[in-house]
């Protein structure tokens, strides 16, 4: 096998979509998320790469937005509403997920042209996937500007959550394999992850004895 030394220049002077592909790429596998949103009657729903996790108390989520040098509908929408789903994505979506990136009009919803179905529940402000095995309801807490590239941290806490309570195991987390939740590497590149261990909470004293 070869290895690639790669510096700075070296990156920053390579073909831009070939940039782009690998330095996304570097960071492994991500959460493949659904972003519903919704203002004056117009849904929006568009595919992320960038959720995590902030905190547990309260129930904070983050996502990374785009800088907002063009129409962001979906910031857009967020921004004026303050409300936005987020929605895991299935096996069985993920063709339809992935188209949700083109440009579409604001007046063209992406849940009808992706053939996505749309939910609303509680009342809540927001569009969901239907067919998602767990679906958040966010409100906007903050948005954190990022000065190095002038993305922003959009931070967002859980208001209403709707999950399968076969996926939820018995110290409160979710088997993501039974769900069949998807990931994302790269831009374009889906996965369903395979758990291979489980772990107690990890403690000095109970190390393994490690061959």
């Amino acid at each position: 096998m070869e290895i690639k030394h790669l510096k700075s220049e070296d990156i920053m002077g390579m073909e831009k979509i070939f940039r782009s592909n690998l330095i996304n790429s570097l960071s492994g596998y991500k959460s493949a998320n659904l972003i519903g949103t919704e203002h004056e009657g117009y849904s929006n729903l568009a595919i992320f790469n960038s959720v995590v996790h902030i905190g547990a108390n309260p129930p904070l989520l983050g996502m990374i937005q785009r800088p907002h040098t063009v129409e962001r509908q979906t910031l857009e929408n967020i921004r004026s509403t303050g409300c936005y789903t987020i929605n895991h994505l299935p096996e069985q979506l993920v063709e339809n997920a992935h188209y949700t990136s083109a440009k579409f009009e604001r007046q063209e919803s992406e849940f009808e042209h992706c053939k996505i179905d749309k939910q609303y529940l509680d009342k809540f402000p927001a569009p969901f996937v239907k067919d998602s095995p767990v679906k958040l309801g966010m409100r906007l807490r903050e948005e954190v500007p990022i000065e190095s590239n002038g993305t922003i941290l959009i931070v967002g806490e859980i208001e209403l959550a709707e999950i399968d309570e076969s996926l939820i195991t018995e110290d409160g987390q979710l088997d993501l394999n039974r769900a069949h939740t998807v990931a994302i590497s790269g831009l374009n590149r889906y996965h369903l992850p395979k758990e291979i261990a489980a772990f107690p909470y990890a403690r000095k004293e109970e190390l393994p004895d490690f061959k």
